[in-house]
Parts: C-alpha cells; structure tokens; sequence
C-alpha cells in the first residue's frame, strides 16, 4: 500500500488485523484460551515485569482483543486502547486510575441513565464523589471545579436525548483545570465524531452498541488519546509514582502517550478483572467493518423519522439534533456533519400513560433497553431505564414522563414510518 493515510472505512476492516501466521486464516481467529506458553523463563519474567509485549493470561490481554483495541485505536485516532467486559466496566476502570478516595469527577447531567445510578450510588462505596454540570451552561463546569476535581466526564450524543455537546468548550475548562477530559462516544462512534479531534483525552465506548452494531455481543472499551501529561501536579500518583507491584515502574515515564492504556491495563483489568471475552471481541470485530455502512443508513432512517413525528398531531415535540429547528443543530453541524446519530426521543401529547401505550403497540420496533442495533427499538425511559430517578431528576436527563425514546435501525424508513403510524393512531 502506498504511504497515504487509509480512510475510515479502510480502517474499519483492515486496521490491527493480518492474515493469521500459522494457518493463513483471513479473518481474525478466536484465540480462545485462558493462557499463553512462555518461550522460557527469561520472557515469562520479562512479561510479568512489564520489560515486554506479549500474551500471559486472557483476563490480561490477548490477541483476538488486541485487534479490536488496535482497530478502535485506529478508528478514534487515539495511541491504545483497552478493551472490557462492558461500558460500565470501562466507566470503573478508567476512574480508578484517577480518582482516590475523596476524589472528586464532574458529569454533565445529561447522561444515559444506568451512568447517572453508577456514578451516584455505586460509585460511593469507592469514595469516588460526581459533581454534577449542565452541558448547556458551560460556565455550570467551570464553577463545579473544586482541589479534589481529577476528571470531567461527558457524552457527545447524550442518551435519552440525542442532544450534542460542545466538546471543545469543555475541554477548555478541563485544561484551566488540569484535569482530563473523558467522552463517552458511544451514540456517536468515531464515523460521526471523534472527540480527540475535538480536545478529549480519553474515549470511552459500550461496543454493545454501534459498535457492535448486531445487538449480539456487551462489551466495553477505553482509548487513550496519549495527550495529557500525567506527571503535572502530582495529581495522579496511579500514573506518576512508582508502582511498588512493578519493581518501581513509573508509568508515565516508562510508556509515554499511552502510559494511560497500560495502567488500565495492568492495574486496573488485571486487578479487577472486567475482562471481555475472544468470542465477543470477535463478533464485535465483525460488526466494526460495516460501521460506516449502517451508521450513515442509521442517520438517514432517523432523519426521515424524526421528520414524520415532527408533524403528527400526537406528538407534543420532537428532540433530534438532525431536525433544522432543534436547539442542538448548529452543534451536530459543527461535531457531527454526516448526520446528527440514531437515537433520539420525543414527547407524547398524552403524556406517561400515552408513552406506556405506544410502546406497546409498535409491531416493527422492539420494546427493549437497548441502543445501536440493526433493529429498530424503543422504550419508555421514565417507566425503565430511568425509573430510579425523581421526576425532576428525570426531566433534567431528558427522560421526562412523557418522553419516549427511539433508536432508529437500518430497515426500510417507509416501514418504520408505518409502524409508527398506527401505533400512534391506536
């Protein structure tokens, strides 16, 4: 191949993987196995010490997973990734490589409801405090740094709503604060926006998602922009002191613009053991090479839909960024070109009862808590995935009680549209 650099859909099928040495296999095998044979005992040491690259153990690494990492890599424009069991173990991994206990993250309100519990209650037992910022006031994220700020966290699609967030606004106010900017990109994916590009530091995907794309397969992954110095301050000792269980390795100073990846790595996936499955990582692979396929036919489907509902008398107000009267379209215009994502919600005149009800009788879409799939799927959030909130913590979500939520698949629109249309009849 000749020096250009490849594109993206180049990327999306080629990018971590060759034809397999030994037996010629085009597609990446399943290397399905617990461990990995040492060469002698000269390299088992050197595995173990950190001193060189190479398989051990499958909760570590191995090289089914180190494809997709490579690939996802390579898709973000990141220098490594580290590929988990889920989002949310992503989400655990990341953090505890920054935060202490009494340590301090901000969030932007508008998040997919199962981060919003995580980071509320579950993250408590870690002494792990969230300080919660309005994505639409960016000032709200300046006053929310504290001493005991070590983070922010956004999503640049937020779920339920669809809304797009000003990645380069915030990213400001994380290097006033000195602090790395962690976006969660999966409603986006790297084919409708990068956020490094847009000044984040680390990448978090659910590949369950996009991804994936299938609806077959959880998964989560974590990618390292290699952009911020973790030796400034003192702030993250995880990265900058000596590890004691690697014979002193500072691994900021040992690995450089992706010391991040390997401390999720050998600190935060060996330790705590989120680990993804070969199998799964290779169903996701699979996925990954016709992202841009469906992605682009994801964004049109939920355009045309998004239009549809926008005049139906039943419907009280349509939230996609895709439509030119949304309030978030200047936005999706500047981050994300080819098209504003495939989830989205609206609000239903009739209110709680009407969203219980239309779910209900959709015949084509599936009533599941999903995003990302090939199908068409809905659900009611303020009755599911958000349930666990008070009303007003619910609106300020975009999950109110007369919101339902969409993720537009890749059917034929004409056949979405009907469906739609005489459930809301109904």
């Amino acid at each position: 191949m000749s020096d250009r650099l490849p594109g993206f859909s180049t990327l999306a099928v080629h990018a971590g993987a060759q034809p397999d040495p030994t037996t010629g296999a085009r597609a990446t095998p399943i290397y399905q196995t617990t461990s990995f044979v040492f060469n002698d005992a000269d390299h088992a040491a050197s595995l173990f010490g950190l001193q060189a690259f190479g398989n051990i153990y499958t909760r570590i690494g191995n090289p089914t997973n180190a494809v997709l990492e490579e690939r996802v890599a390579a898709l973000e424009g990141g220098t490594a990734a580290l590929a988990v069991a889920s989002g949310h173990a992503a989400q655990v991994v990341v953090l505890q490589q920054l935060l202490q206990p009494g340590d301090e993250f901000i969030a932007a309100r508008k998040l997919y409801g199962g981060s919003i519990n995580q980071f509320t209650h579950a993250f408590k037992s870690f002494g792990w405090n969230v300080v919660w910022a309005d994505p639409d006031d960016i000032t709200s994220f300046e006053r929310a740094v504290t001493p005991r700020t070590k983070a922010i966290f956004i999503e640049s699609i937020a779920n339920p709503a669809g809304s797009i967030t000003d990645i380069e606004a915030i990213s400001t106010v994380a290097r006033k604060a000195g602090v790395p900017l962690i976006v969660d990109n999966t409603l986006a994916s790297p084919y409708l926006i990068r956020p490094i590009d847009h000044g984040a530091d680390i990448v978090v995907h659910s590949l369950t998602k996009f991804l994936g794309g299938h609806g077959n397969s959880i998964g989560g992954i974590i990618v390292d922009a290699g952009t911020f110095d973790w030796s400034t301050g003192g702030k993250y000792p995880m990265l900058s002191e000596p590890r004691p269980e690697y014979h002193g390795i500072r691994l900021q100073e040992t690995f450089g613009n992706f010391a991040f990846a390997i401390a999720c790595r050998v600190l935060g996936l060996r330790d705590l053991g989120p680990a993804l499955s070969p199998f799964n990582a290779f169903m996701i692979l699979t996925g990954i090479e016709t992202l841009p396929l469906r992605m682009q036919k994801h964004c049109d489907n939920a355009k045309a839909v998004a239009e549809f509902l926008a005049g139906h008398p039943a419907v009280a107000a349509v939230n996609y960024a895709g439509l030119a009267s949304d309030k978030y379209n200047q936005l999706a215009r500047k981050y994300a070109p080819k098209g504003a994502g495939a989830v989205f919600t609206f609000s239903l005149k009739g209110g709680y009862d009407a969203g219980v009800s239309l779910v209900s009788k959709l015949q084509l879409f599936s009533h599941l808590a999903n995003v990302g799939d090939t199908r068409s799927l809905v659900i009611h959030p303020a009755s599911t995935t958000h349930s666990q909130l008070d009303d007003a913590a619910k609106i300020k979500s975009g999950a109110g009680p007369d919101v339902v939520r969409l993720s537009i698949g890749i059917e034929d629109k004409e056949d979405l549209i009907a469906d739609l249309e005489q459930a809301l009849g109904a």
